[in-house]
């Protein structure tokens, strides 16, 4: 009985020819070979909603000094980490929303409306002349962004199973990236005007607003990314009539109280354990990687005498574009057989545990100069952010297994939401703890930025022993 009605619900939904969800099945199922326009529209979407996240770290020392609310110069990490936690604040007060929303009227429109708030909300970053203005536009930067919760229902869904796993890496790939690329390009563009003296004065716009170079090349980008979604970007979701269904008399009325029952609950998603555990462990590195994002930035500009590296902007973004490279290489390339082969659990797991030692060596590279400490630390900062977006793709994949196609949209809602909450804690507490750590040097136990490094592993080893059962509960074991 069961199987007949699937071949009867399967037949009706081919009578669907203007639904988008059913023309984008059509599409797979007549699909053979690699999806490269797929993957491409997956890779801008997601690396133009990223980019702005954490661009502003490599100058945020510099802005919150030029804005003189800080007393002191340890005193500027603290302020700097409510800056970077602005944007996670306002994405946790919507992401469940937006969830909804595309699960109720489309992936597409969701999509469209992030990526304009990045060319409104970056681009009046940019212009900030106070600490509270900057606070504010990187908060409605994050209300208005939902996109990050549908992607993910919108890549199992534009893909065909054989290709899930690839277009779930492509997320977390671009994902990375942009956390790589947007803080290189607010590392080489911040400060035109003491970079390039020749080409920018201090007089024209650029010199008067040092830090909107790099936003306004990030909201351009973002600008074209929206006019293309509008024209190409596919819808995914499916869009049939009610009434459709009631009048095929072939249809059993079984099936339309299974749909409701099976209809997108916020109650029954949190009582969803598989799901929930992989959000929670999802949670526990994202807070992890947020405040090492914040913390590696603040770390490298710091002085000398406070353990820092004494770096240049241009500096940080050299690194980071070197590590944007090898993150790339390793997701595209060898990610998905190290996934096939061992699974996304075990991989997030090895990921974590090799974490642990990289970290507690970074402050023993700051004591190395010259090239020695530049080869030692790309070294070092591609390796981390491998581990880490490895650990982020297997966490993605195990969130959206545990629930069916219209429940995705609300379940990377409730991800998203609880996400943004430990990656808004991140960059406030890493900024705060940092701060800390730096007026602790000659402490006995963990002086200076010894402190905040071991921290950062306590939160990595949690969320390691956290991929263990009986709290991780999944079909990937």
């Amino acid at each position: 009985m069961m199987s007949n009605n699937v071949e009867l619900k399967e037949k009706l939904l081919e009578e669907h020819e203007n639904c988008p969800g059913c023309k984008v099945d059509r599409q797979k199922q007549g699909q053979t070979g690699l999806p490269i326009k797929q993957l491409i529209i997956i890779w801008v979407v997601v690396l133009c909603a990223a980019l702005p996240i954490s661009s502003l770290f490599p100058f945020l020392y510099f802005m919150i000094r030029d804005f003189n609310i800080a007393d002191t110069e340890e005193d500027i990490s603290y302020y700097a980490g409510f800056v970077g936690s602005a944007y996670m604040v306002g994405r946790a007060l919507t992401s469940v929303f937006w969830g909804v929303v595309a699960d109720r009227y489309g992936r597409k429109p969701v999509i469209i409306i992030g990526i304009t708030s990045v060319v409104i909300f970056n681009t009046m970053f940019g212009f900030s002349v106070n600490y509270w203005m900057a606070i504010l536009t990187r908060f409605f930067l994050g209300f208005l962004n939902g996109l990050l919760g549908p992607i993910k229902a919108y890549a199992c869904e534009l893909f065909g199973e054989e290709h899930q796993a690839l277009g779930l890496s492509a997320i977390s790939t671009s994902w990375g990236i942009g956390l790589i690329v947007g803080p290189a390009l607010g590392g080489y563009l911040a400060q035109p005007a003491e970079k390039f003296p020749g080409l920018v004065s201090p007089d024209s716009l650029f010199g008067r607003f040092p830090y909107l170079l790099p936003c306004l090349c990030i909201s351009i980008f973002a600008l074209f990314v929206t006019i293309g979604g509008a024209i190409w970007l596919p819808e995914t979701l499916h869009f049939h009539k009610k009434s459709e269904l009631e009048s095929a008399s072939f249809v059993p009325n079984e099936m339309d109280k299974t749909d409701e029952k099976n209809d997108s609950s916020i109650m029954s998603l949190l009582k969803n354990w598989p799901l929930m555990s992989s959000i929670i462990v999802y949670c526990v590195f994202s807070l992890h990687d947020m405040a090492y994002t914040e913390i590696f930035s603040l770390w490298a500009v710091s002085p000398k005498n406070l353990g820092g590296l004494s770096f240049s902007t241009e500096d940080v973004g050299m690194v980071l574009s070197i590590t944007g490279m090898g993150l790339l290489l390793f997701q595209t390339i060898l990610y998905p057989i190290a996934e096939r082969f061992i699974g996304p659990i075990m991989v997030a797991r090895i990921a974590g545990i090799l974490s642990i030692p990289l970290l507690a060596s970074y402050p023993y590279i700051a004591l190395l100069s010259g090239v020695i400490l530049n080869i030692t630390l790309n070294c070092a900062s591609i390796m981390k952010n491998v581990l880490s977006i490895s650990i982020v793709t297997g966490t993605f994949m195990l969130q959206n297994k545990a629930v069916e196609q219209r429940q995705r949209g609300a379940a990377n809602g409730i991800s998203m939401t609880l996400q943004s909450i430990c990656k808004a804690i991140g960059p406030a507490c890493g900024g705060a703890l940092l701060s800390w750590s730096q007026k602790r040097q000659n402490a006995a136990f963990l002086p200076g930025d010894q402190m905040i490094f071991f921290l950062l592993n306590v939160i990595e080893g949690i969320g390691v022993l956290l991929t263990f059962k009986p709290f991780l509960i999944s079909n990937h074991y």
